[in-house]
């Protein structure tokens, strides 16, 4: 029976539910090019799903991040009170604080974006570690391309070259379907939250770079930057000369 949307994959032409739902799943972010739509409501349908998919997945990412963060503050704050607690610092009653004020506490609790990032690397490289011993196990891969393999899809990047899944039977194929669905989340969620935090830490960086060259750290760049704003040539210069 033909349908709009036409899904030209070795596994999915097998009819298997659980093969469409990682599909779908994973699509919006990674895309190898293995399974595309092949007529033209299917392809009306993908743009439209693409715009839903990609937002409401960078949102999810969003908040994944924002749980993370929220989580770490939560266990810095109760080691913290929990030392407090064995030196007989901490009295009943503070221990005894209101639920509002829970959002409060926390607020001072929020962790370095180093300390983020630390944990986002140990993540995502234990992650890749253990997708990467799964592809190579049933895929066949050597264990640099299950990590290549890891980064690419993680990244979104998805070139297409190395594909998981494409094998028409596996040994414990449904569990090794569902690990390599929540290899795959999981991997872009710590990737994509890991990347978010690097590009905090450029922007800090440019900041201060910029800072430095206002209040006079780099003489010599400045003297640069003024010589060029001399030698720049207005409108008014050339009805002058």
């Amino acid at each position: 029976m033909a349908t709009d949307l036409h899904l030209q994959s070795v596994y999915t032409v097998e009819g298997g539910l659980a093969d469409r739902v990682v599909y779908m799943a994973v699509s919006p972010v990674v895309w190898f090019g293995m399974t595309t739509p092949a007529t033209i409501g299917g392809k009306i349908f993908l743009i439209f799903y693409g715009l839903i998919g990609c937002a409401s997945t960078i949102l999810f990412f969003n908040l994944f991040l924002e749980r993370l963060i929220t989580v770490i503050a939560y266990v810095m704050r109760s080691c913290h009170q929990q030392q407090l607690r064995r030196r007989g610092v901490v009295t009943q009653d503070n221990m005894k604080a209101p639920e509002k004020r829970e959002a409060e506490s926390l607020a001072g609790w929020k962790p370095s974006v180093y300390y983020v990032m630390l944990i986002l690397c140990l993540a995502s490289v234990a992650i890749s570690c253990g997708a990467s011993a799964l592809y190579a196990t049933m895929e066949g891969w050597s264990y640099f391309d299950s990590l290549y393999f890891c980064f690419v899809a993680f990244s979104t990047i998805g070139f297409g070259d190395l594909v998981s899944s494409q094998n028409a039977q596996y040994e414990n194929q449904g569990l090794y379907r569902f690990a390599n669905f929540f290899f795959i989340l999981m991997g872009v969620c710590c990737i994509y939250s890991l990347f978010n935090v690097i590009s905090i830490l450029i922007k800090q960086t440019v900041n201060w770079i910029l800072r430095k060259l206002d209040s006079g750290y780099f003489p010599q760049c400045q003297r640069g930057l003024l010589r060029s704003r001399r030698n720049k040539m207005m409108p008014g210069n050339i009805r002058n000369r």
